[in-house]
């Protein structure tokens, strides 16, 4: 137990370690892009009429004091982690005088349950049936599955979702194409609510579960084929185990222990493909928020939503390498 407690120790450290790198090459970026934030909020402002350059120039200077832009690159900085630690990222510019913190808050629960949804299905349906396909290789319903798993490998998030939009938003119009839920109903544990949210989530989760599914399933079928030529494996048919029972006490359960590592370190590129999913069918969650605050100059918000996205991919990344040592007796943590 001792050992186990030293590796739960490093992989805090090195847990806070990627927090800490991440946030500040996220802080680098954002502060050196060349839009300014408060010239384009006064740009957006202006923008509907004359406006008078006394005020104008009030309103420039009240927005740097806001936001600390008067300072110096160190204060700044320091201001930066301050509200980090505080959970504070200040006021929204695009949204103003929203807090970022509440805009996140509105829009992290729809890209978390369309990640959790999405990420536990394809995980594991293309486990399951890549299992099936490794084992009964004969199988020709299985093996159809593997031409359909390998030309959808290959296909991005975003070509996947553009053409589930074509065919079911105009094609054949069955399904809800854009939003989170219907616009007339009030956002409170109902039926009538939950059943539209099911229904405006389903194109976005297909088109992340379809792809996730074919990747799954090529990699679990190549690792039952590996694991079925192991000495154990073997002796196990010559007992005369039942064939169910080989296939899942022994050799699904040793091929599943790579996939868990290949889980974790996918996180980061299902919330990128989540991104552009979300903007392709107008979702309301942070990948809509993110690129709406980057086209708008506002990068509180971006930091913000950047901040949140690598605590919650490296929390996941964490929990997936503290639970392996418990699932595979093979893996050492002294």
């Amino acid at each position: 137990m001792s050992g186990y407690i030293a590796f739960l120790l490093r992989r805090l450290g090195q847990f806070g370690l990627v927090l800490f790198i991440g946030i500040n090459v996220a802080y680098v970026i954002t502060h050196a892009s060349p839009i300014d934030p408060v010239e384009q909020s006064i740009s957006a402002v202006t923008s509907f009429g004359n406006t008078a350059p006394d005020a104008v120039e009030q309103m420039r200077s009240s927005l740097r004091e806001l936001y600390g832009l008067g300072a110096t690159p160190l204060e700044q900085y320091r201001l930066f982690w301050s509200r980090i630690l505080r959970a504070d990222f200040g006021p929204s510019l695009s949204a103003f005088p929203t807090p970022v913190a509440t805009l996140i808050g509105r829009a992290l629960p729809w890209t978390a349950g369309l990640l959790a949804i999405s990420t536990t299905i394809a995980w594991g349906l293309g486990n399951l049936l890549g299992g099936l396909a490794g084992y009964y290789q004969k199988s020709c319903t299985l093996r159809l599955m593997g031409v359909v798993a390998i030309g959808l490998h290959p296909i991005p998030y975003y070509i996947l979702a553009l053409l589930l939009l074509i065919v079911f938003g105009y094609l054949w119009p069955v399904l809800p194409i854009a939003g989170g839920s219907a616009m007339n109903l009030p956002q409170t544990l109902t039926i009538e609510f939950v059943a539209s949210v099911l229904q405006h989530a389903i194109l976005p989760a297909l088109s992340l579960i379809l792809i996730g599914v074919g990747s799954w399933f090529i990699g679990m079928r190549a690792l039952v084929s590996n694991v079925m030529t192991e000495d154990y494996v073997v002796y196990a048919e010559l007992a005369g185990v039942r064939p169910w029972r080989i296939l899942s006490s022994y050799v699904m359960r040793n091929a599943l222990a790579p996939q868990l590592t290949g889980l974790a370190m996918s996180l980061g590129g299902i919330f990128n493909g989540a991104v552009i999913t979300e903007k392709v069918f107008g979702y309301p969650g942070l990948g809509s928020l993110l690129v709406d605050a980057v086209y708008a100059g506002d990068y509180g918000l971006v930091l913000g939503v950047t901040t949140v996205s690598i605590v919650a991919v490296s929390a996941g990344v964490l929990a997936i390498d503290l639970l392996y040592p418990l699932l595979d007796p093979r893996v050492k943590v002294n």
